[in-house]
């Protein structure tokens, strides 16, 4: 009798045997095996030659500052797009270098998602328990990541302040045990929610419940952040140690005054090769975002090269580029070095692990998951460009005082968005921000977020 073609083999005695027989005859996975007994694996692998290849000198390069630190949090894209203006603002209030307040945007992302995350929950009084959208929502309802598109949201709507005003806690550091907590709170409301919408309470009882737990967040917050400003006393020494100062001031007019970069003049260009998207395409993605009655996320999907060209361009004109990538592939964290080559992975184990872009999306194996700045690039004489300087905020300890090296073949490979100003993208690019946008689910590998630490 044939063996069923959809049954479930099991792992057999001979074919464990023949497995060990295979590889005690490998030498090289006998020296690997002895290696990696005693060390990192990445160790191993390194590949030297590429080690000794890396130079972080670059044709052309945009000022930039000290690298900054996101510590033990999830907040890359917050840090990245700050440090898009702020050497700006630097510029404007006469200081050599300047930061701006990470924890303040932090605290209204977590505001607004939370507030997000349960108008959802309200509007949805049909999911079923353990339905997938449910089970989406109530993941990750205040995990540190963003896009984009989440980070204009927040500057339109609180705008910024210096990180003076409102600078680093424990918590903006270190947020795991501050996420648990809240995502806590939220899951319970969410049930109670549920629970009153089934009951059948009125509209206007759901919103007075609403409003009482999002003032239990906003405590939550200000325990782990400490109290946002309003309106804060601003003055500086510059850098010709003469002192100024502008009285009371908003960070709304803090950003209209110090950092006059226009967000919405930029637009969100991805790189996604599945079978399932098209090229040149306008998406979003359904339920994704932070503030309610925000802008919502919006891509063009583009060939690589299209980004590369803009990318190029703004930094030749000295402006820096936002980008997300997956940063964890292919990198060496004290080198600062993200290169394709840099590790013989495949060598050392004696096996095939590579697949193209589009399967790594459609398989799980990649997406973004980090946000960076693009501050400088290495052209050849035919203008192509050969590797990328990237600012990090992972402190100074990486790289080159903070900073990566990435090669153009990794920028094909890993880099999934960059953020450009709309004077560098065609017409009949831009025209596609017109048309209505294809809803991609929550859960597309599209819709995820930079939240690296």
């Amino acid at each position: 009798m044939s063996t069923p073609i959809n049954a479930l083999r099991s792992l057999t005695s001979e074919q464990i045997q023949s497995a060990a027989a295979r590889t005690a005859g490998n030498p090289i996975a006998r020296i690997a095996r002895n290696a990696a007994g005693k060390t990192d694996i990445r160790s191993v692998a390194l590949n030297r030659d590429r080690v000794q290849a890396v130079s972080h000198a670059y044709s052309h390069v945009v000022k930039s500052g000290k690298t900054t630190s996101q510590f033990a949090s999830g907040r890359c894209w917050l840090f990245a797009g700050l440090n898009l203006f702020r050497m700006s603002a630097a510029e404007r209030l006469g200081l050599e270098d300047f930061e701006l307040s990470q924890t303040y945007l932090m605290f209204y992302d977590k505001l607004e998602k939370s507030n997000l995350f349960l108008e959802q929950i309200i509007d949805n009084p049909q999911l079923e328990v353990s339905s997938r959208l449910l089970d989406w929502l109530c993941a990750a309802p205040l995990n540190d990541g963003g896009q984009w598109d989440m980070f204009t949201n927040l500057i339109d709507k609180y705008g910024v302040v210096p990180k003076r005003i409102m600078p680093e806690t424990f918590s903006s550091s270190n947020s795991v045990v501050m996420n648990q907590h809240i995502t806590q709170k939220l899951r319970r409301e969410a049930q109670m929610l549920r629970s009153k919408m089934q009951n059948g309470e009125s509209a206007d009882a759901i919103k007075v419940y609403k409003d009482a737990v999002m003032d239990d967040i906003y405590q939550m917050l200000t325990i782990h952040l400490g109290v946002p400003p309003t309106s804060f006393e601003w003055k500086w020494v510059n850098k010709e140690h003469k002192f100024h100062t502008d009285g009371e001031i908003t960070p709304q007019q803090f950003r209209d005054k110090y950092c006059p970069i226009d967000l919405h003049d930029k637009a969100c260009l991805i790189h996604c090769p599945q079978a399932s998207k098209q090229i040149p395409a306008h998406y979003t993605v359904g339920f994704l975002g932070n503030v309610a009655g925000g802008r919502e996320i919006s891509y063009l999907n583009l060939p690589i090269e299209t980004l590369k060209a803009a990318a190029v361009q703004m930094i030749l004109d000295g402006k820096p580029v936002w980008f997300g990538c997956d940063v964890g592939k292919h990198l060496d964290r004290e080198l600062g070095v993200l290169d394709l080559n840099l590790f013989d992975t495949e060598l050392l184990y004696g096996t095939e692990l590579l697949q193209e872009k589009a399967a790594r999306l459609d398989y799980g194996q990649s997406l973004m998951t980090h946000a960076m700045v693009l501050v400088g690039v290495d052209l050849s004489a035919d203008g192509k460009p050969k590797q990328w300087r990237v600012e990090n905020s992972w402190g100074e300890a990486v790289g080159e005082a903070g900073y990566l090296t990435m090669t153009d073949a990794w920028f094909d490979q890993y880099v999934y968005e960059v953020a450009i100003d709309k004077q560098y993208i065609g017409k009949n690019v831009l025209d596609l921000l017109d048309t209505p946008a294809t809803v991609l689910d929550p859960w597309d590998p599209m819709g995820s977020l930079a939240i690296a630490e």
